[in-house]
Protein backbone atom coordinates (compact mmCIF):
# COMPACT_ATOMS: atom_id res chain seq x y z
CA UNK A 1 0.00 0.00 0.00
CA UNK A 2 2.87 2.47 0.90
CA UNK A 3 3.81 2.21 -2.69
CA UNK A 4 1.07 2.54 -4.33
CA UNK A 5 0.41 5.45 -2.15
CA UNK A 6 3.58 7.01 -3.08
CA UNK A 7 3.38 6.19 -6.73
CA UNK A 8 -0.45 6.75 -7.03
CA UNK A 9 -0.44 3.98 -9.27
CA UNK A 10 1.93 1.01 -10.97
CA UNK A 11 1.82 -2.64 -11.59
CA UNK A 12 3.06 -5.50 -9.81
CA UNK A 13 6.76 -5.48 -11.04
CA UNK A 14 6.84 -1.98 -10.35
CA UNK A 15 5.36 -2.08 -6.98
CA UNK A 16 8.24 -5.11 -6.46
CA UNK A 17 11.16 -2.60 -7.64
CA UNK A 18 9.59 0.24 -5.22
CA UNK A 19 10.09 -2.53 -2.43
CA UNK A 20 13.21 -2.79 -0.03
CA UNK A 21 15.92 -5.03 -1.47
CA UNK A 22 16.10 -7.42 1.59
CA UNK A 23 13.39 -9.58 2.23
CA UNK A 24 13.74 -10.47 -1.61
CA UNK A 25 10.23 -11.01 -2.08
CA UNK A 26 8.81 -13.23 -5.23
CA UNK A 27 6.65 -11.59 -7.92
CA UNK A 28 4.02 -13.88 -6.99
CA UNK A 29 4.13 -13.00 -3.21
CA UNK A 30 3.54 -9.40 -4.41
CA UNK A 31 0.86 -9.99 -6.80
CA UNK A 32 -0.93 -12.11 -4.37
CA UNK A 33 -0.40 -9.35 -1.53
CA UNK A 34 -2.10 -7.22 -3.96
CA UNK A 35 -4.89 -9.17 -5.19
CA UNK A 36 -5.96 -9.39 -1.59
CA UNK A 37 -5.74 -5.86 -1.10
CA UNK A 38 -8.13 -5.69 -4.09
CA UNK A 39 -10.70 -7.74 -3.14
CA UNK A 40 -10.38 -6.12 0.29
CA UNK A 41 -11.14 -2.81 -1.54
CA UNK A 42 -8.02 -1.12 -0.68
CA UNK A 43 -6.38 -0.98 -4.33
CA UNK A 44 -8.04 -1.10 -7.92
CA UNK A 45 -7.01 -1.56 -11.28
CA UNK A 46 -7.26 -0.77 -14.82
CA UNK A 47 -6.13 -2.62 -17.93
CA UNK A 48 -3.54 -1.21 -19.85
CA UNK A 49 -3.20 -3.66 -22.80
CA UNK A 50 -2.14 -6.75 -21.17
CA UNK A 51 -0.99 -5.39 -17.98
CA UNK A 52 -2.83 -4.02 -14.56
CA UNK A 53 -2.24 -1.38 -13.68
CA UNK A 54 -2.85 -0.92 -9.47
CA UNK A 55 -3.55 2.14 -7.34
CA UNK A 56 -4.91 2.62 -3.82
CA UNK A 57 -8.98 2.85 -3.97
CA UNK A 58 -8.55 4.45 0.06
CA UNK A 59 -6.62 6.82 1.50
CA UNK A 60 -3.52 6.30 4.10
CA UNK A 61 -6.30 7.45 7.13
CA UNK A 62 -8.94 5.40 6.04
CA UNK A 63 -7.30 2.07 5.25
CA UNK A 64 -5.60 2.57 9.42
CA UNK A 65 -9.10 3.19 10.86
CA UNK A 66 -10.48 0.29 9.07
CA UNK A 67 -7.37 -2.02 10.13
CA UNK A 68 -7.47 -0.69 13.51
CA UNK A 69 -11.30 -1.28 13.56
CA UNK A 70 -10.62 -5.23 12.05
CA UNK A 71 -7.67 -4.91 15.25
CA UNK A 72 -10.23 -4.04 18.05
CA UNK A 73 -12.68 -6.31 17.34
CA UNK A 74 -10.59 -9.33 16.57
CA UNK A 75 -7.97 -9.28 19.40
CA UNK A 76 -9.83 -6.69 21.93
CA UNK A 77 -13.44 -7.87 22.13
CA UNK A 78 -14.45 -4.48 20.61
CA UNK A 79 -12.75 -3.08 23.39
CA UNK A 80 -10.94 0.29 22.43
CA UNK A 81 -9.80 0.87 25.90
CA UNK A 82 -7.75 -2.72 26.35
CA UNK A 83 -6.50 -1.68 22.82
CA UNK A 84 -5.24 1.08 25.04
CA UNK A 85 -3.95 -0.38 27.76
CA UNK A 86 -2.01 -2.71 25.55
CA UNK A 87 -0.51 -0.07 24.15
CA UNK A 88 0.52 1.97 27.75
CA UNK A 89 1.88 -1.05 29.08
CA UNK A 90 4.14 -2.11 26.21
CA UNK A 91 7.56 -1.00 27.61
CA UNK A 92 7.91 0.17 24.12
CA UNK A 93 6.45 3.14 24.51
CA UNK A 94 8.54 6.01 25.85
CA UNK A 95 7.62 9.24 28.11
CA UNK A 96 7.53 11.55 25.16
CA UNK A 97 4.36 9.34 23.19
CA UNK A 98 2.62 8.91 26.84
CA UNK A 99 2.45 12.65 27.39
CA UNK A 100 1.23 13.22 23.44
CA UNK A 101 -1.66 10.54 24.57
CA UNK A 102 -2.38 11.94 27.85
CA UNK A 103 -3.13 15.44 25.66
CA UNK A 104 -5.11 14.19 23.06
CA UNK A 105 -7.25 12.31 25.75
CA UNK A 106 -7.55 15.54 28.13
CA UNK A 107 -8.70 17.28 24.46
CA UNK A 108 -11.38 14.59 24.14
CA UNK A 109 -12.59 14.78 27.07
CA UNK A 110 -13.04 18.74 26.46
CA UNK A 111 -15.46 17.90 23.20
Amino acid sequence: MEVLWQKGQATVQQVLDALPPRPVLAYNSVLTTIRILEKKGYIQHVKDGRAHIYQPAVGRQEATRSEIRHLVGRFFRNSHEALVLNILEDEAVDSEEIKRLRAMLEGNEEK
